[in-house]
């Protein structure tokens, strides 16, 4: 509490909260604009009926933006599956690597190419979606799509690829102008806005006597739980002890004392569920909407629940949990700079030998890391499926919502350090 109270007394921070939850306002409001020429309630007779698989899942990333299929409809998933791309690029493309360490100039150059391959993706996305609606009907056989045609197709891509567009700018926007990373935030807000829906639906199963009143504890404990281990290995660190060496700089000695490198068990953080959900989600959505058997086989044996979208998900947890450390963390570099400052590991010699330490180190931690993350991942929606119990946030949303409070807290934090330091320059008359 004194914390929120500090934040409030800080004009600068509270600027960009207020900010930031403006343009979520803005994002939540623009969930409410329906796409013309659908209708609306067909689809939502049709989500109900499908909440179990691949759309209920999306559904839940765009915060309900599909089920109403609003101009927000795609959500922000094609802006994620542009970045992966980008990223797994420069990996293989020299120039995109080159741009990459050119600083901000070259940062600004790759966000142009992310944006572009957004606008793409949507294209592709929004195209198959509306092409898709115009074969599909609701329970009682009512058509979706109440005017079928190319011109719905034109008009349905166009309005989808604005829509994740905008959102694309009101993360870049929160993230420049406000606190937390925007794109994670906007996640983080279509998931938590379900939360009033699933408790109201959790209460109505009481009341029809569908779940027991002793089942409630159970549920309400194992959301507790599961939130603890995800707070507990967000934040857990390993801590490499560095030791700097006296340096006698004319007649004074520098150097000397203790410290340490924290490593996080995550350092990828919620990256890579979002980034494989998004991975899951792309090829299935395309699937449920082409009616040819063999795709119609694939897309059910990749739905959610069954064995190989388990295993194929967890395949894809690991991998980019292991990929983004290594794009995020170099140990060459850690061990360069620490050299150079006259810092070693005690034990390890400077150098290249102390690289390969961090590096054991780090990717122990990443398999650590890789477990954890499949585990919270995939077993609470098991045993969800397993015991028919209504727990609307799987272990993939309640990752999110902890990772990125986590993660906004910690920034608000660090701000507030940043605007409380008084520093040197201070006048004598201030105060």
């Amino acid at each position: 509490m004194s914390g929120l109270q500090n934040a409030a007394k800080n004009t600068e921070l509270r600027k960009k909260i207020f900010f930031t939850l403006a343009m979520l306002a803005v994002y939540r409001m623009g969930v409410q604009v329906p796409t013309p020429g659908i209708n609306g309630e067909a689809l939502a007779a049709f989500f109900a009926k499908n909440a179990g698989n691949i759309f209920g899942m999306f559904n839940m990333f765009s915060g309900g933006a599909l089920e109403n299929f609003s101009i927000f409809a795609l959500g922000i998933m094609p802006y994620i599956s542009a970045s992966i791309i980008i990223q797994l690029l420069t990996v293989v493309i020299p120039q995109l690597e080159t741009l990459k360490k050119e600083g901000q100039a070259g940062q600004r150059k790759i966000t142009q190419y992310t944006r572009y391959g957004t606008v793409g993706l949507s294209i592709i996305q929004g195209t198959f979606i509306a092409t898709g609606l115009q074969s599909m009907t609701g329970p009682g056989g009512e058509p979706i799509v109440l005017n079928p045609g190319m011109p719905f197709v034109l008009m349905t891509m166009l309005t989808l690829t604005a829509g994740t567009s905008f959102i694309m700018w009101l993360g870049e926007q929160m993230t420049e102008r406000g606190i937390g990373n925007g794109i994670s935030l906007i996640i983080f807000a279509g998931i938590v806005a379900r939360g009033p829906s699933a408790l109201l639906n959790s209460f109505q199963l009481i009341k029809a006597g569908e779940i027991t009143l002793f089942f409630v504890p159970l549920i309400i404990a194992f959301m507790i739980g599961v939130v603890a281990i995800i707070v507990f290995f967000e934040t857990a660190q390993r801590r490499i002890p560095i030791q700097y060496a006296k340096r006698v700089v004319g007649r004074k000695v520098y150097g000397g004392q203790s410290s340490h490198l924290p490593l996080k068990i995550n350092i990828a953080g919620v990256i890579p569920p979002i980034f494989a959900s998004s991975i899951m989600m792309f090829p299935a959505t395309i699937g449920g909407f082409i009616q040819v058997d063999w795709v119609q086989q694939v897309s059910a044996a990749m739905s959610p629940g069954t064995i190989w979208y388990y295993m194929l998900y967890i395949a894809m947890i690991v991998f980019f949990c292991f990929f983004y450390t290594a794009v995020t963390f170099k140990p060459d570099d850690v061990a360069e700079n620490l050299k150079k400052n006259g810092g070693f590991v005690p034990g390890i010699r400077p150098g290249r030998k102390t690289a390969d330490f961090i590096d054991r180190v780090l990717t122990r931690l990443t398999v650590v890391g890789a477990i954890y993350l499949s585990a919270v991942c995939v077993l609470p929606t098991v045993l969800i499926a397993k015991f028919n119990l209504p727990f609307y946030f799987g272990g993939t949303a309640l990752l999110i919502i902890v990772g990125v409070a986590i993660d906004t807290i910690s920034q608000v934090q660090s701000q507030m350090v940043m605007t409380s330091y008084d520093g040197f320059m201070k006048s004598p008359g201030k105060k």
